[in-house]
């Protein structure tokens, strides 16, 4: 039977939205056999289709269309109950950092490291404030994060990042999108001191060992940025350590040993010069939310298996979990648990009643209140 582009494209969407909310849906096949059911139909507002149909869908389908759908969704999110002066921000906190999704044998686009290991990589920008994804690139695993970031910088965002986004000419374009920075660098990054600012009691108890005003890099690089910046180091110890958890020593990133010392210093960069360093130290402290989400994503909602081999497919799988994770939030009005995933399921598979479902809503809205 002959299906529209337009139709193949709205089946594929909400059959797999389905597999994300149906874990006996474990890959294409079944999904193309729920297409079969009657009640899937009438629910879901589709057809039948075929196993073929489905497939040649993940090639000829432009995942780019559903980020539209992504970036409305997220606007109608409202901010998560955080600290109140982040709050007061005024601008959109975006944490961004990549995250590998394991690949199969077979994907030989997705070659990483050695010809036995396959990977793809998920760059993802992340609404600090609301606690949501705002926009994802899916690339083979070694794409470079920097620059996948510059070819994607937009105006009027603070962008939260780590210390592997610290490249000076980054910076220096996020600053030309008229956006601003904060992000961690190397304890032993160079710089001029231009003026040493006066710590207030809230920095102090903060940690903050020092607020520099700076001209970033050696001097080779000093005229990279091409604005003075502020330098903030952090002094914060490891509770993990205090309680007795013992970190093992490897090589790091800036090729120091880790110690098990329940001290440690944060180098951060920032380029806003009128928030208080304590601030900025909270903002970098929220950064975290996103790994958070990644461990959500690929632990509860991402399921283990791809229905597609393509890049094109895998984006499209990528795309339509970043909904499902949206849709929740806007149900729920909240982060989503795995206790409200399964909620979730058990109401999509009739085991639930709405009833139920908007009791369980209901019990962490009071949860929340009383925290």
């Amino acid at each position: 039977m002959f299906q529209s582009n337009t139709t193949l494209r709205s089946i594929r969407v909400s059959l797999t939205l389905l597999y994300f909310f149906n874990p006996i849906l474990t890959a294409l096949r079944s999904i193309q056999k729920a297409s079969t059911l009657k009640n899937v139909q009438s629910k879901l507002g589709i057809k039948r289709t075929s196993l073929g149909s489905l497939s040649a869908a993940s090639r000829i389908f432009d995942p780019e269309l559903l980020t539209s759908i992504i970036s409305k969704l997220a606007s109608q999110v409202g901010s998560l109950n955080l600290d109140k002066r982040l709050q007061d921000l005024n601008v959109t906190v975006v944490a961004v950092d990549g995250t590998l999704l394991k690949a199969l044998p077979k994907m030989l686009w997705a070659l990483w490291l050695d010809k036995d290991h396959r990977a793809v990589k998920m760059h993802l920008e992340f609404d600090v404030l609301k606690g949501v994804p705002l926009r994802a690139q899916v690339t083979d695993a070694n794409a470079n994060e920097r620059t996948q970031l510059k070819s994607s910088l937009s105006s009027g965002k603070l962008y939260c990042l780590d210390a592997g986004y610290r490249e000076y000419q980054l910076l220096e374009s996020i600053i030309q999108k008229k956006s601003s920075f904060v992000v961690r660098v190397q304890d032993n990054t160079s710089y001029e001191i231009i003026e040493e600012h006066h710590l207030s009691k809230a920095c102090l108890e903060a940690g903050v060992a020092f607020d520099r005003t700076v001209r970033l890099g050696c001097k080779q690089k000093r005229d990279v940025i091409s604005r003075p910046i502020r330098i903030i180091q952090i002094n914060y110890y490891d509770e993990r350590v205090l309680s007795g958890y013992k970190r093992k020593s490897r090589v790091s990133s800036k090729k120091t040993f880790r110690t098990n010392s329940p001290e440690h210093t944060l180098l951060i960069a920032t380029d806003r010069m009128d928030l208080p360093a304590e601030l900025i130290g909270l903002i970098y402290r929220y950064r975290w939310q996103i790994e958070i989400f990644f461990r959500w994503f690929k632990c509860i909602l991402g399921r283990q298996h791809l229905l597609s081999l393509s890049q094109n497919g895998i984006q499209i799988q990528v795309y339509c979990a970043l909904i499902a994770s949206l849709l929740i939030r806007l149900w729920t009005g909240r982060k989503p648990t795995k206790r409200t995933f399964e909620m979730i399921c058990l109401y999509f598979q009739g085991w639930a009643t709405m009833e139920e479902l908007m009791k369980h809503i209901e019990s962490l809205k009071i949860e929340d209140q009383n925290k």
